[in-house]
């Protein structure tokens, strides 16, 4: 059984779902009965079973208002771990993903780390879109939320927390985080679900992507950003 008690776990897994049913059981079948975990699912309002997948796996359920900062931040507020890790349901973590969090956030003046970026399809065009997702963490040292994100709890409460808003909360949180120490990057990748590059095909994606960055850039408020991309 996953612990789900009050003592402190050496990481805090915190997934925050919206209609992830089916995700969300084989991300759990793969974390449970580990007690070095403390797995905490935030649900966002959720139609379908994934409250009923993550009580069958034994972890604690939050309910929230739907917007990934706000399920962030609740899950942060409900973690007894020394270490957060932010993880998607679609996302799978390599099998030594403890051990690497902990080798990485051991290193000298280190706020916080990642994975590398792998999708879940074939084809030369997500390849192409690892690459560069890739390229940006390594020169930028700018991590996106699917690539799980880990902090120290310490750290994140220094940084400020997790912003609350219902979009770009990585990006945010990433340049919060930076004021306290460095980004490392993990040399091992965890692997995230192509589902959102085959809705709308490669190109429309990115363009999508990178209108939002140029939005946020531009004084866009985050409330008119999640209404665009949820359009």
């Amino acid at each position: 059984m996953t612990s789900t008690g009050p003592k402190t776990s050496a990481i805090s897994v915190i997934i925050p779902t919206l209609n992830e049913e089916d995700n969300l059981d084989r991300l759990l079948s793969r974390l449970g009965g580990r007690p070095d975990l403390e797995i905490i699912v935030v649900d966002g309002g959720s139609t379908d079973r994934t409250l009923d997948a993550a009580r069958r796996h034994g972890v604690r359920v939050v309910r929230t208002d739907p917007g990934r900062g706000e399920q962030l931040s609740r899950g942060v507020a409900e973690a007894s771990g020394e270490t957060l890790l932010f993880l998607h349901a679609d996302t799978r973590l390599p099998d030594d993903f403890a051990a690497r969090i902990r080798t990485i956030l051991a290193l000298p003046n280190t706020a916080a780390g990642a994975f590398r970026l792998q999708i879940d399809a074939p084809g030369a065009g997500y390849r192409c879109i690892e690459w560069g997702a890739n390229l940006r963490s390594r020169l930028l040292k700018m991590p996106y939320g699917d690539q799980a994100i880990f902090v120290p709890a310490g750290v994140l409460r220094r940084a400020g927390g997790v912003p609350r808003q219902p979009i770009l909360e990585d990006v945010t949180l990433i340049r919060r985080l930076k004021r306290c120490g460095k980004i490392r990057i993990a040399p091992i990748a965890v692997v995230t679900s192509a589902r959102r590059w085959q809705r709308l095909g490669l190109v429309r994606t990115t363009l999508h992507n990178q209108l939002m960055l140029l939005g946020a850039a531009c004084g866009v408020s985050p409330k008119a950003l999640y209404r665009f991309y949820t359009r």
